[in-house]
């Protein structure tokens, strides 16, 4: 059985913000980020740096586990590139003094430059041009990792929504001509919204700058809230949405329907872009055509921020004091939580203790998402509190009831936010629809 006192997960649910941030690196600046500290999540180690703490890892590896999914249904390759870049790359596409000190950059004992990679598609295309031997019969081909990228921000703020190191999830795609690599940007932007519809988050795809990546076509995904650093303009009946940089002047009306234009605020947890021959052309990443000539393959590339989009996901479903996951990634599906020791329903612990194991035994894939709040010291109360701060999807309890025959459970419903009494089979039967990817 997972222990919650074993369990490595230092909460600090009741610290107010400032309490808890005393002497530390980093403020508190939005909801998520004192959530995510206060639940043991995240722990600041410098300013937009964190450990990210098992329960946040936990959560991480599940979406990672739906973007694998997503990837390989598109024929994603999954692959792994050196953090560490070579300055001869970045020199060679311009972007060594575009990007300017938002490059974390070092030297080795040689005296060679390199930059700690905030994006790969330097390293990548220069990967595939070095296989020189691409025919047009392995295109598409469609690269991705997922891995840490760095980034020297000015002011990391709003911990993992704007930090220095961070997880992301990069494709870089080589197609044989225009219409293809369109088809291609279609595809994986399709994937990306059918990603957030699963996690049931409201995202928005709008129009967006190339910035220093460059190309000819670029979107954001955002998901809106108060907090975004992104102004937004929407058209209510949903014909068009674009960040307002891309806007010329004051543009209030829709182009397609002239309805009047929503204003709003986003978080960006996925961008894509339309790249042409930018990088190929530098690289010289090229394939055989039919006619056996060697042409230049047109490329995108495709970013979703991992670790953002577990701050976002808690930024727009969570109370003030309480985290709410999208089910899907909650670190653990099911808190149990027994009598406290010493109150007549005690012997109701090892009811619970059972069923836990029965469940467990019964649904195998939650054996490991499932834990037991063995702080019997505290009231039923006290820890159910501490549960819904956490956001378990399902808490179980053995309550006033469990001492019937046979005995009854009470079991919330975060997700509806419905208290039931179950016999242990209907508790099995409640869990068997708990999702795990």
């Amino acid at each position: 059985r997972l222990l919650l006192s074993q369990l490595f997960q230092p909460l600090n649910l009741q610290a107010s913000g400032e309490a808890l941030w005393e002497g530390r690196a980093g403020e508190p600046g939005c909801r998520s980020h004192r959530l995510m500290v206060q639940g043991g999540l995240i722990h600041p180690a410098s300013p937009g740096c964190y450990h990210l703490l098992p329960p946040a890892v936990r959560a991480m590896e599940k979406l990672v586990r739906l973007m694998d999914g997503a990837m390989r249904a598109l024929g994603g390759q999954k692959l792994d590139a050196p953090s560490l870049s070579s300055a001869e790359l970045w020199r060679a596409s311009g972007r060594w003094e575009q990007m300017g000190p938002e490059l974390f950059r070092l030297s080795d004992r040689h005296g060679k430059h390199y930059c700690l990679g905030p994006t790969h598609e330097e390293a990548v295309t220069e990967l595939v041009a070095t296989h020189g031997s691409l025919s047009y019969k392995q295109l598409p081909l469609r690269l991705y990792q997922v891995t840490r990228k760095f980034r020297d921000e000015p002011k990391p703020r709003f911990g993992l929504l704007r930090s220095r190191e961070f997880y992301m999830k990069d494709m870089y795609t080589f197609d044989a001509c225009e219409e293809a690599a369109r088809q291609t940007y279609e595809l994986v932007c399709a994937a990306y919204r059918s990603l957030f519809q699963r996690l049931g988050l409201r995202c928005v795809q709008v129009r967006a700058a190339t910035g220093t990546v460059g190309g000819t076509a670029s979107h954001e995904f955002q998901l809106p809230a108060d907090i975004g650093e992104d102004r937004l303009v929407l058209c209510p009946a949903g014909h068009f949405a674009a960040n307002v940089e891309m806007l010329d002047g004051e543009q209030t009306l829709c182009p397609t329907c002239g309805e009047k234009l929503a204003q709003s605020r986003g978080i960006e947890v996925g961008h894509t872009f339309y790249l042409g021959t930018k990088y190929s052309s530098v690289h010289n990443a090229v394939f055989y055509t039919p006619e056996n000539k060697l042409q230049l393959a047109e490329m995108g590339c495709y970013g979703l921020g991992v670790t953002r989009i577990l701050a976002a996901s808690i930024e727009v479903l969570s109370t003030e004091d309480s985290i709410r996951w999208p089910s899907l990634i909650a670190p653990y599906q099911a808190c149990f939580i027994p009598p406290k020791k010493g109150s007549k329903e005690e012997e109701g612990a090892m009811l619970l203790e059972r069923a836990y194991d029965d469940v467990a035994a019964a649904l195998p894939r939650l054996a490991g998402d499932m834990v037991l709040d063995d702080r019997t010291q505290m009231t039923i109360g006290k820890r159910l509190k501490d549960a819904n701060k956490l956001g378990y999807p399902y808490v179980v309890i053995a309550g006033k009831r469990v001492c019937e025959d046979p005995p009854v459970f009470e079991v919330w419903d975060q997700g509806c936010g419905e208290v039931m009494y179950l016999t242990k089979e209907g508790v099995i039967e409640l869990l068997s629809k708990a999702p795990v990817p």
